[in-house]
C-alpha cells in the first residue's frame, strides 16, 4: 500500500513558500531579505494553482520556492548581516552610555562582507558575465550623472564615474563600438565585446533629481553587486590587452575638467617584460624564447633596483640554485594534422590582424567640438572611430590642438548660422577650408558604416529623419539597404495606391466606410471623422448606418471563415504539432504587441 498524501505536505504547497515564512525561517528583517535576494537572483515565482500553494487560503501574497530558501539559509552573506544586527545593538548601547573608546573600537571592527562568491557563482564562465553586464552599465551611467545627497554619498558618485570612464577607455582602445542612437533618454550606445552584443544608455548631462516614490535602497542593493561585478569584468578585459588595471588617474587634469583624458592607460608589467626579451638577448623576434632568456630579462630587470655592492653575491646565488637548467619552449605538432598545428589562433595573433575599415572610420579627418555640443558624447564617439578631435577650453582643458589648427577637416555645430562682418582672410580662408555639419551626421555615419555626404547636415539645415538602428524585427529600419531597395518599396507602395485609387472610382462613398472599419475596435473617433467625411460627400446618417453595419457584417463573415479554415487544419494536426503551432502563434503574437 502506497503512502499516504496529507493536505498542505505535498504538491505545490510544499514546493512553495509564502515571503512571510521565508523570512521567519530564515530568521532576518525583510529589508535584509530583499537584499539577499537580489544579490543571489532570487526572485518571486507564481504557482500555477494560488489555492493550492497557500494551503487553501486565497489572500494574495508573493511565493517563492522552497529550495530557493533553503539555498539562501546557507549563505554567508545571512551571517554577516547577522553579525551586524548585534554590532548595531553594541554600538547604540555604548554610544547611550558614553563609552567613547568601545564605541570606537566596535567600529573599527565592523563586520563587512564581500560579494566575490555570488559572482564566481551567478557568471561560471566570462562570456556570461559579458552578457550580462548591460543593465549594469546601465546603473552605473545613471549614478554618475547623479548629485551627491544624503542617500547617495559623494564617494559612490565618484566609483560610479571611475567605473564608467574606464568602460569607455576600453571601447575606446579596441574600437569596439557599433551603434549609436540619440534619444530622447539618452544615448544608445552598442559595442561588440568577445563576440557579445553589449547595449547601454547614458543620460545628458542635465541636472538629475531623484523622485519621492522610487525606492533608492533597492536600486543602492544592485548598484553593490554590479560594481563588483564591473571590476571583476574589467580587470580581465583590461589585462587580456596587456594594460594595467585600474588605469592610474591624474588629479590635476581631472580637477581642470579633462574628463575620460585624466585616466593615463599603462602597460601591463608582464607585457613589458616579455616586451624587453628580444632586445635583451639581442637576437631576432622569430626565435624560439628559452627558460634561460627570461631569466636573464628577469634579473635585468631586478638589477636596476638592486645596489652595485648587491648584484655580484645575488648573480652567484641565482647561478647556483638554477644550474644548467636550459628547457626550450619548442611547439609539438599534432600527430593527426601535422600541417594545422602551427597555425592555431592565438591572442597575439588575432590582436595582430589587419582592423576592418569601419573601425578607423573617421581616421582620415580632424573635428573641432563647439562649444554648444556635448563633449563627453563627441569625444567617446569619434576617438571609437580612430579620429581625432579636440574642444575650446570652456569645455574643459585637455584638447590636443587649438581651434585655429589647419589639420581641422570638420567642425561640429549646433547652432544657426551667424554672419561675421568683422572676419579676417585668414578666417574666411580657414572657414571655407572646414566643414561645418551638425552632430546627427556623426552618429548616421557610424550606424551606415560609412561617410556621408555633409550637404544635408550642414549649418542650418533640417536634418533628415534620425532613425533607430536597433531595430530586430521584419520591416524595422535598416540602415544598411541599399537605395534600390527603397525605390522598389515606393514602387509598390504606388502600385497599392493606384489600385486603391481605382477602387475608389468604383465605389467612391466607401472610403469613410473602409477607413471606420479599420480603426473602429482601437480609436472610435475615427468612426465620426468617418462619419464627417460621409456627410460632406452628401451621405444622410441612415445610409452611412447601414453601410457602416454592412461592411462589419461582411468583415466579420470574413474573419470567422478564415478562424473556420485554421480550426479545421489545426484538427488536422496531431497533438504534438498543435502545441507547437500554438507556441509559434503565441511568439507572434507577443513579437506584434512589443513592436506596437
Amino acid at each position: 500500500m502506497g503512502r499516504l498524501r496529507q493536505k498542505g505536505k505535498a504538491g505545490a504547497a510544499k514546493a512553495y513558500v509564502t515571503r512571510s515564512k521565508a523570512i521567519k525561517r530564515l530568521q532576518c528583517s525583510l529589508a535584509d531579505f530583499r537584499r539577499l535576494c537580489i544579490l543571489k537572483g532570487i526572485f518571486p515565482r507564481e504557482p500555477r494553482h494560488r489555492k493550492r500553494a497557500n494551503k487553501g487560503s486565497s489572500a494574495p501574497t508573493s511565493f517563492y520556492y522552497a529550495k530557493d530558501i533553503a539555498y539562501l539559509a546557507h549563505e554567508p552573506i545571512l551571517k554577516k548581516l547577522r553579525e551586524h544586527k548585534a554590532f548595531a545593538k553594541k554600538l547604540a548601547r555604548a554610544l547611550g552610555r558614553g563609552e567613547w573608546s568601545s564605541a570606537k573600537s566596535l567600529e573599527d571592527n565592523k563586520p563587512v562582507y564581500r560579494l566575490d562568491h555570488i559572482i564566481k557563482e551567478r557568471y561560471p564562465t566570462f562570456t556570461d558575465a559579458v552578457r550580462d553586464i548591460d543593465d549594469a552599465l546601465c546603473m552605473i551611467f545613471l549614478f554618475a550623472s547623479l548629485p551627491s545627497k544624503d542617500r547617495i554619498s559623494a564617494s559612490l558618485v565618484d566609483n560610479c564615474s571611475r567605473l564608467a570612464a574606464e568602460w569607455q577607455l576600453y571601447v575606446m582602445r579596441t574600437h569596439s563600438l557599433r551603434k549609436v542612437f540619440l534619444s530622447i533618454k539618452g544615448v544608445y550606445y552598442q559595442a561588440e565585446i568577445m563576440d557579445q552584443p553589449v547595449t547601454w544608455l547614458v543620460p545628458y548631462q542635465f541636472t538629475q533629481n531623484i523622485p519621492s516614490d522610487v525606492d533608492v535602497r533597492v536600486m543602492l542593493t544592485f548598484l553593490e553587486l554590479y560594481q563588483t561585478l564591473l571590476g571583476f569584468v574589467f580587470f580581465k578585459l583590461y589585462t587580456d590587452i596587456g594594460l594595467a588595471y585600474p588605469p592610474p588617474l591624474d588629479i590635476h587634469k581631472q580637477d581642470s575638467g579633462a574628463g575620460i583624458g585624466a585616466f593615463n592607460l599603462e602597460e601591463n608589467t608582464r607585457n613589458r617584460l616579455l616586451s624587453t626579451l628580444p632586445s635583451s638577448t639581442g637576437q631576432p623576434e622569430d626565435a624560439k624564447v628559452s627558460s634561460k632568456t627570461v631569466r636573464q630579462a628577469i634579473k635585468a630587470l631586478a638589477r636596476s633596483s638592486v645596489p652595485e655592492d648587491e648584484r655580484e653575491a645575488n648573480d652567484l646565488l641565482h647561478d647556483a640554485d638554477m644550474g644548467d637548467q636550459d628547457e626550450e619552449f619548442v611547439l609539438r605538432p599534432s600527430t593527426s594534422n601535422p600541417e594545422d598545428a602551427a597555425n592555431l589562433p592565438t591572442l597575439h595573433s588575432l590582436s595582430s590582424l589587419p582592423r576592418s575599415h569601419v573601425a578607423n572610420l573617421f581616421a582620415p579627418y580632424t573635428f573641432f567640438l563647439s562649444r554648444e555640443t556635448s563633449r563627453p558624447i563627441f569625444e567617446f564617439v569619434v576617438c571609437c572611430f580612430g579620429g581625432r578631435i579636440g574642444w575650446s577650453g570652456t569645455s574643459g582643458s585637455g584638447s590636443p590642438f587649438e581651434e585655429t589648427d589647419d589639420s581641422i577637416t570638420h567642425v561640429i555645430i549646433d547652432r544657426p548660422p551667424i554672419r561675421r562682418f568683422d572676419e579676417t582672410e585668414a578666417e574666411l580662408s580657414r572657414r571655407q577650408r572646414r566643414k561645418y555639419i551638425q552632430p546627427q551626421w556623426v552618429v548616421d555615419c557610424i550606424n551606415n558604416g560609412k561617410i556621408l555626404l555633409e550637404e544635408p547636415y550642414l549649418q542650418g539645415k533640417t536634418l533628415p529623419p534620425h532613425l533607430s538602428p536597433f531595430g530586430e524585427r521584419e520591416g524595422a529600419y535598416d540602415p544598411h539597404a541599399d537605395i534600390n531597395d527603397d525605390t522598389d518599396e515606393e514602387g509598390e507602395e504606388n502600385g497599392i495606391m493606384e489600385d486603391d485609387k481605382k477602387s475608389d472610382i468604383e465605389h467612391p462613398m466607401d472610403e469613410p466606410l473602409v477607413t471606420a472599419l479599420e480603426v473602429a475596435h482601437s480609436n472610435p473617433a475615427a468612426i465620426r471623422a468617418a462619419e464627417l467625411q460621409a456627410e460632406a460627400a452628401g451621405m444622410d446618417y441612415g445610409t452611412f448606418e447601414k453601410r457602416l453595419a454592412k461592411s462589419q457584417t461582411k468583415a466579420t463573415r470574413v474573419q470567422e471563415q478564415t478562424s473556420g479554415v485554421e480550426e479545421m487544419n489545426k484538427m488536422m494536426l496531431s497533438n504534438k504539432q498543435r502545441k507547437l503551432y500554438e507556441k509559434i502563434k503565441y511568439s507572434e503574437r507577443k513579437r506584434h504587441a512589443e513592436v506596437r
